[in-house]
């Protein structure tokens, strides 16, 4: 036996071993941090109020919110996959078990929410949640935006002392006759309800910040319940029966393809809802200071076991249906959770609540709940969202999806939207641009977009009006081209081939290669792509062989049809005053512009030349060449006012000759140009921060040395290898090595040193009052194409703290 191995005796007696002197292990404790005890109250305080609105919206019995609250917290709480996310009964929800209780009244609406549930654990155990996300956002939004605008139609009814019609159609038809009688003491409660939904958390002032903790929902309905009380007003309010007249799920009774239809639906919404929910609540921990590491990201198959369980068990116990709760998840984030532990608490709560506090709960007015309800449901037509849809132009399937909920049902509605989201998709497939422009050099045939069957007809329609014997140049702009596209693309070639016409297929697609010189710029790339990434190469050509004061040309394109030239180092030359030659990249990169995109800021540029440039922002970074300033900012022309130097330094004021540029270029941006901010920005891996490190005392004062003394204050605060973790760091990650945290301290410290100017302290002290000017401190991760930014306050240790900037940050 090898000595390596320890011998059974070894391993089984060392198995046992305690620390002397110590008490033997016993069980763990369940512990529950404060975090989620305080969380758990502000979503139990608006969850209750919320339950019970959403029961009298859809008509069920005002205990089943309260049941379905408390499952979804107890039961998709513990099961669930997001542990942060909030389950109960939803708004979105409520359009569709209405219908359902209309059609087959409560208790087979119950079995219906089971079946749901054993379709949710079905397709949980296929591991099918992320396929859920494939619906396009749109289609959701006007899901949700058609159940708001439903349910805020019918509640007006209430609201005004009415009582609701079964659609939206016979609601706005039984509209007018209800406003002619209005009932005062409905109108009263439910004004007094919105006046404080919307006033309370806009307080002002110290007061405000303090009373704002406490949730909106919960002080309207507790205000209006009290005015209802103090006046004596006559009203109808909450009716809780007894426990024990309770109903529950009964055996589906009615058509089976029309059961089959209504669990359908409530699976594809509790679970599109639930899932949505729960990406993100992901996003709302991922901004969440300290919390990254704590909370694990949603297991998406998991969560629809856990929805699929609580809706099994809130339909068997005559529960509404159950899925994620935005308004609660929020709130529950918000409120510093920091485990399921919150979730669960809160249903516990709220069957404390339903078991003790009937007689309260009974006071309420129902006028108050359907003006909470109301407001709810217009918070679902989501302006952010018609913007988002109308900027990536889908506001047709949005608007079709809306109108389907709304005037015949969320199944229909939602087909209705994924058929209008599939003919836009087939229209932009086909929608390709193919032009014919006749030169002096022969015949420029332009393909922008996608080469599929669809657009074969336009195709083959261009190409024959090429005369026979003619030079021809295709351009395929476009980045998927189908084998129909190609088979009357490259028969086309052959044929013009044989008559005698010569044919050069150009793109930017990789693999395209020029293979005959033309008298066209055929550099086809992004504005942004490196020039090492161009495909722009040409092949080896048989003539002017480079002698030995030439640069190799071999593979690089020649933009204008020559060869390169066989002398001197492939400058510009001219021909009537154009280029004629050059093998460098800086002329085929000038070159590329010109064609692709100063055709598109041409305009732009023309308004700055004539208006001056207006920039917003003095942006101080390095010199490195992988810090793109326009890039990683999304900035234009005249955005920025940018100034760029090793290791991306503000000297302070008064220092030796040689070092006014960064002065000069700081007065210049703060008295002249008025700008409203200053960034200095910091990179990773940036050789001014190595050259720092690694500065031996005395030797001959290069330049390089003398301007690198302006680090030494940043060097002086950045703690080394064996200090600790003192010093600014990244939140969510530590610094990688000394030379990022010099990095970070270094940013830290160059804003000093900018507050030192007379420009900036004046600045900044004339800004104070209408905040003119503000100093912003930001990290540029390379590898990882990730930006940081300076909180403004400090983290726990004192510290400064650069916080990741969110995809989500970009959205808001």
């Amino acid at each position: 036996m090898s000595a390596c191995v320890p011998a059974p005796a070894d391993s089984a007696r060392t198995k046992h071993v305690h620390p002397p002197h110590s008490p033997p292990p016993g069980p763990r404790r369940f512990r529950i941090a404060g975090a989620d005890v305080s969380a758990s109250i502000a979503v139990f305080l608006i969850a209750l109020p919320l339950s019970l609105g959403i029961a009298l919206a859809t008509g069920a019995p005002l205990q089943a919110g309260l049941v379905a609250a408390a499952v979804g917290g107890i039961v998709a709480g513990r099961i669930g996959g997001c542990p942060l996310q909030v389950s109960g009964p939803a708004a979105g929800l409520t359009v569709v078990t209405a219908d359902l209780i209309q059609q087959y009244g409560w208790r087979t609406t119950c079995a219906i929410t089971v079946l749901a549930g054993l379709a949710q654990l079905g397709l949980g155990c296929l591991r099918v949640a992320r396929s859920a996300l494939a619906v396009s956002p749109a289609i959701v939004h006007g899901m949700l935006a058609g159940i708001g605008v439903t349910i805020a139609v019918a509640q007006l009814h209430i609201v005004l002392g009415g009582t609701p019609q079964s659609a939206v159609p016979e609601n706005l038809a039984a509209l007018p006759a209800q406003l002619a009688n209005l009932h005062p003491a409905d109108v009263a409660v439910s004004a007094l309800t919105l006046t404080l939904l919307f006033l309370w958390p806009r307080l002002p002032g110290r007061v405000g910040r303090v009373l704002g903790k406490l949730p909106a929902a919960l002080i309207a309905v507790a205000a209006a319940t009290a005015l209802a009380a103090l006046t004596g007003l006559r009203l109808p309010k909450v009716d809780l029966p007894s426990w024990s007249s309770h109903a529950l799920a009964a055996l589906p009774d009615g058509p089976v393809l029309g059961l089959v239809a209504a669990v359908l639906t409530t699976t594809l919404v509790c679970s599109v809802q639930s899932l949505l929910g729960a990406v993100a609540v992901d996003k709302l921990v991922a901004a969440r200071p300290g919390l990254t590491g704590r909370v694990r990201r949603s297991d998406l198959d998991r969560e629809l076991l856990g929805q699929g369980a609580a809706n099994i068990v809130s339909g068997s116990l005559g529960g509404l249906p159950i899925a994620g709760v935005a308004v609660r998840s929020s709130a529950n984030v918000a409120a510093g959770a920091v485990s399921r532990n919150s979730t669960m608490l809160h249903g516990g709560y709220v069957v404390i609540a339903a078991l003790l506090l009937v007689p309260a709960l009974e006071l309420i007015p129902l006028a108050s709940l359907a003006a909470l309800v109301m407001s709810v449901g217009l918070k679902m037509v989501s302006l952010n969202h018609i913007r988002t849809v109308t900027r990536h132009r889908e506001v047709l399937v949005y608007a079709v999806t809306t109108g389907g909920v709304v005037f015949f049902g969320v199944l229909e509605g939602v087909a209705l939207g994924i058929a209008v989201a599939v003919g836009v998709a087939l229209h932009r497939l086909s929608r390709t641009r193919i032009t014919h422009e006749e030169t002096e050099g022969g015949h420029n045939i332009h393909v922008r977009g996608q080469l599929t069957f669809l657009a074969v007809p336009r195709l083959s329609r261009v190409l024959h009006q090429v005369p026979h014997g003619a030079d021809a140049v295709v351009e395929l702009d476009g980045s998927f081209m189908d084998h129909a596209a190609y088979e009357t693309l490259q028969d086309w070639q052959k044929t013009h081939t044989a008559q005698g016409g010569s044919v050069d297929i150009t793109g930017r697609r990789p693999g395209i290669r020029i293979s005959e010189p033309v008298e066209v710029d055929d550099c086809r790339c992004r504005p942004w792509t490196a020039w090492r990434n161009h495909q722009c190469e040409r092949p080896p050509t048989a003539t002017a062989p480079p002698d030995a004061g030439s640069q190799d040309t071999t593979g690089v394109a020649d933009l204008t049809g020559g060869t390169g030239g066989t002398g001197g180092t492939g400058g510009i030359g001219g021909r009537e005053g154009t280029a004629t030659s050059s093998p460098t990249d800086l002329a085929r990169g000038i070159s590329a512009f010109q064609r692709n995109t100063a055709p598109h800021v041409r305009g732009e540029l023309a308004r700055l030349a004539r208006e001056g440039q207006q920039p917003s922002q003095l942006f101080l970074t390095c010199a490195d060449s992988r810090v793109v300033t326009s890039m990683i900012t999304s900035s234009g022309p005249g955005d920025l006012f940018v100034v760029r130097n090793v290791g991306n330094f503000v000297p302070l004021p008064g220092e030796e000759s040689g070092d006014d540029s960064v002065a000069a270029a700081i007065e210049y941006a703060v008295d002249v140009l008025k700008v409203r901010s200053i960034t200095v920005c910091g990179h990773s891996d940036c050789g001014a921060m190595q050259a720092l490190l690694g500065t031996e005392p005395g030797g001959a004062q290069t330049p390089l040395k003398r301007w690198l003394r302006h680090g030494l204050p940043s060097l002086a605060r950045t703690p080394g290898d064996g200090d600790g973790d003192g010093g600014p760091w990244l939140a969510g990650r530590a610094a990688a090595d000394t030379a990022e945290r010099l990095c970070l301290a270094n940013v830290v410290q160059q804003l000093e040193h900018l507050r030192a100017h007379e420009s900036v302290s004046r600045a900044l002290a004339a800004g104070e009052a209408d905040g003119g000017l503000e100093l912003h401190g930001m990290y540029f991760h390379v590898g990882e194409a990730q930006a940081y930014l300076l909180a403004e306050e400090a983290g726990e240790d004192g510290e400064a703290v650069f916080r990741r900037v969110l995809e989500t940050d970009l959205t808001a």
